[in-house]
């Protein structure tokens, strides 16, 4: 099957939410609709690998973003490269590690200090300055997907 049938287009939709998990792991269906939209020149505003929130999950499973990449592009589905990324993968995970990861980035809030913290709170000003309810990064990528493609915050 050709990669470019299913090929999500991030300048038409953005990619799964970081919420979706896939082998337990959040980010992953993000990262892999990221690195397919990248492949086929379709990545949008998005970025892909280290240097985007995806580094994350990159580390913690201790692997190479192109490497993935590389993966990616020979078209194989979720559950190939889940595969792929276990076999590969330098930090071997047990479900009990990958949980408690999962569950830390689902809450996890920006850092405590001032910068930090003003900096997410323009973020949110930016879609609507009464937006009270938005506490995680994973709330506010949500909300960034969600009002980039035409949502009213």
């Amino acid at each position: 099957m050709s990669i470019l049938s299913f090929t999500p287009d991030l300048t038409q939709r953005p990619p799964r939410s970081p919420r979706v998990r896939l082998g337990g792991f959040v980010f992953l269906p993000r990262i892999l609709d990221k690195g397919r939209a990248l492949l086929a020149g379709k990545i949008g505003a998005y970025r892909y690998g280290a240097k985007a929130m995806d580094r994350h999950f990159f580390n913690f499973v201790g692997l190479d973003p192109d490497a993935l990449k590389t993966e990616i592009a020979k078209g194989g589905g979720d559950l190939e490269l889940l595969t792929w990324i276990h076999a590969h993968a330098k930090n071997q995970r047990q479900p009990w590690e990958i949980a408690a990861w999962s569950e830390f980035h689902l809450r996890r809030a920006p850092d405590s200090d001032h910068e930090t913290l003003t900096d997410f709170a323009d973020a949110v000003k930016k879609f609507n300055p009464l937006r009270e309810d938005i506490s995680t990064w994973f709330d506010l990528l949500d909300l960034d997907d969600y009002c980039s493609f035409g949502g009213k915050a």
